[in-house]
């Protein structure tokens, strides 16, 4: 996805969402149900879905406003939105499940799966594009620039690095679309096949994807800009036949719902999806982050707190924006995603990600019994 805005919000949130709940700053002995919450933090003309689970079970999950304004479809648990750079820790679940299956190993450098590299580049190795110290630019153009995966490889590969491998955290899409370019190329399948096959699957995500889910295009939000105009769907941008090209393949464009990512997050919980030993790779610190006490694992940024570890990843683009949290110590999930996150002069919840994610992570713990939503069918 586009850096320049979604790497502000990380960047800018590393060291703030230990907020609310997880050590830094208690939660209110008192705090409230999270649907009031919700309702008194988000801007009344917003729109989107709030997720929020604890132990595998549903404590909150709503949509507030519409996700299609011209049809007067209001946002719901079962909205389908583009979750953008969530989208990278599918791909690095399937490097690891590569790995687990004896396909390779994070320590091979890329040569050994995509041919001929450039000496410069030879160094580099599929942990480093894991944890963005490869030295690579963040990325080749716009994310529907129209670009074939051999083409994207042959620009990649060609790319003036930033740092020598190895050194440096520079945050690349480009990195992630080489990392599922390595994904077909070892397993022989297509990027969203493999993960449809190996991770969806044994989940029980349904409805997570590009193109091999049957969407209902009324369930996917329309996107709204930063003056409330609609930019169409995810899906009526340029794409491939088998969904986004390669600018954006890999590193973000997936769609998925709230639902969907609660069996996600019950899936790497346990070992049925990725072993025990591949979720610490993914959610051990591997690199920290510049100007920050966070650090980046494996498609994840993570956070130590008195009260724990917590890994995150938000997304975003010019219209949209998301965040996924995980608390590793007690179980806590909490996801939202808004179809329309900027409102010029008005509001941007880039500036509320810190207090919706972590108000709603602390009344989500405190959360006798689900409220809302169901047990997550």
């Amino acid at each position: 996805m586009r850096w320049l805005r979604v790497g502000g919000v990380l960047l800018a949130a590393m060291t703030a969402l230990t907020a609310c709940g997880n050590g830094d700053v208690p939660c209110p002995p008192d705090p409230g149900p999270i649907g009031v919450f919700v309702a008194d933090t988000m801007p009344k003309e917003g729109s989107g879905t709030v997720m929020a689970a604890r132990g595998g079970r549903i404590a909150y999950c709503e949509g507030f406003g519409l996700a299609d304004r011209a049809a007067g479809v209001r946002a719901s648990c079962d909205t389908v939105y583009d979750v953008m750079s969530i989208t990278k820790q599918f791909t690095a679940a399937a490097i690891l499940k590569l790995e687990m299956m004896g396909k390779l190993r994070v320590t091979d450098p890329i040569s050994r799966h995509l041919g001929q590299v450039p000496a410069g580049k030879r160094p580099i190795t599929l942990h480093q594009l894991l944890t963005h110290t490869a030295g690579l630019a963040e990325g080749l153009g716009d994310d529907y620039d129209v670009l074939s995966r051999d083409d994207f490889l042959t620009r990649a590969l060609a790319s003036k690095p930033l740092s020598a491998p190895g050194t440096t955290f520079h945050y690349s899409n480009m990195g992630y679309g080489l990392l599922a370019a390595i994904v077909e190329k070892v397993s022989g399948l297509g990027y969203e096949n493999f993960l449809a096959e190996h991770l969806f699957a044994p989940a029980g995500m349904t409805r997570t994807g590009y193109v091999l889910p049957t969407w209902e295009p009324g369930r996917i939000a329309v996107e709204y800009d930063d003056q409330g105009a609609a930019h169409g769907r995810p899906i009526a941008h340029p794409w491939a036949q088998d969904g986004p090209y390669w600018n954006l393949r890999g590193n973000g464009g997936m769609l998925s719902t709230a639902r969907d990512l609660l069996r996600w997050h019950r899936a790497l919980s346990g070992t049925g999806v990725l072993s025990a030993a591949a979720k610490r790779k993914m959610f051990s610190p591997q690199v920290r982050m510049p100007d920050s006490h966070d650090s980046y694992g494996y498609g994840w940024v993570i956070s130590d707190t008195d009260a724990g570890r917590i890994a995150w990843h938000d997304g975003g683009n010019s219209w949209s924006l998301a965040n996924l949290a995980r608390s590793l110590d007690d179980d806590v999930m909490v996801f939202w995603a808004s179809n329309h996150a900027y409102q010029r002069g008005r509001w941007n919840l880039e500036d509320l990600m810190e207090p919706l994610t972590w108000g709603v992570a602390c009344r989500a713990r405190i959360a006798a019994a689900p409220t809302s939503g169901g047990a997550g069918r």
